[in-house]
């Protein structure tokens, strides 16, 4: 017993930087507090005579809870779905990781929207090394990767953010033009012009009500996207939670709402919902005009 209250106080010294590290890459408040207590869990659950280095130990578990609560299909239902019609006004912005290093444990909006586009792999690394300062091996140790892996992670979502334009509106032209790209090569099964649209790492989450999918890469998205070509046949431009997106409608029923995630030429995250009772609860044939 004596053990296990020196254990929790020694806990409690560290559920402050638990917290924030599960903040700024859960995004939640909520989930962050459900990450930090998983996570003592599983210490409690541990050996804790086999632990070298208690605080690396908790970052690493907690750093790996989140990872999964990132993968988890159930996250797909914290994305807006309000349905409008198309705009052309681009909002720029410009964000920098570092933003994520204030004290306060609120993260502008914006830039929750970009890392959303990151893979849960990519947002890890990014947000570890670059706010706070674990090594490359302490994360390819959380990703299950090697060091020069979890490097290339962290380098190729440094850029995206950087270099993205906020994804919560459409670009004027541009946007419009890799969405109706995405539609003709879809509903025409061409499949090398929807990898030629997809970034590498891109994911897609899908809603159907009774179940979710998850599905990773490029090639599988693209094999998906050849299978629902009557769909993309059928599908109109829409926006959806600020992002640029598509509503099918057959025979007057909507099937289907898709938002897209797009950083410069390529579609990073694809999020659709396809539960029946959800779309009725939208005015998705009111924001297509009718």
């Amino acid at each position: 017993m004596a053990d296990q209250k020196f254990l929790a106080r020694r806990f409690e010294t560290e559920r402050r930087r638990l917290k924030a590290i599960a903040i700024r890459l859960l995004g939640s408040d909520a989930d962050a507090d459900d990450a930090v207590q998983e996570t003592w869990l599983r210490l409690a659950r541990a050996d804790v005579a086999g632990i070298d280095n208690l605080e690396a130990w908790l970052t690493t578990v907690v750093s790996r809870v989140s990872l999964d609560m990132l993968r988890a299909p159930r996250r797909l239902r914290e994305r807006s779905w309000q349905v409008e019609p198309w705009r052309d006004e681009p909002v720029a912005v410009e964000l920098d990781p570092a933003e994520l290093a204030e004290e306060s444990d609120r993260i502008s909006t914006a830039l929750l929207v970009l890392l959303e586009t990151l893979s849960p792999a990519e947002r890890i690394a990014l947000v570890l090394h670059d706010v706070f300062g674990q090594s490359f091996h302490e994360i390819a140790t959380v990703l299950d990767k090697t060091p020069a892996a979890a490097r290339q992670l962290a380098s190729r979502a440094r850029r995206r953010v950087r270099g993205a334009e906020e994804p919560a509106h459409p670009e004027r032209g541009h946007t419009r033009q890799v969405v109706d790209a995405w539609l003709t090569a879809a509903s025409t099964g061409d499949l090398t012009a929807l990898l030629s649209l997809l970034d590498t790492g891109a994911v897609l989450r899908a809603d159907y009500g009774t179940s979710t999918q998850l599905v990773e890469g490029a090639q599988s998205i693209a094999e998906q996207a050849v299978l629902s070509g009557r769909l993309a046949a059928h599908s109109t431009p829409i926006v959806i939670g600020g992002r640029p997106g598509v509503a099918a409608v057959l025979n007057g029923v909507v099937a289907s709402i898709m938002a897209f995630d797009i950083v410069g030429d390529h579609i990073v995250g694809l999020d659709v919902l396809a539960d029946p009772a959800r779309l009725a609860e939208l005015d998705v044939l009111g924001a297509l005009g009718g």
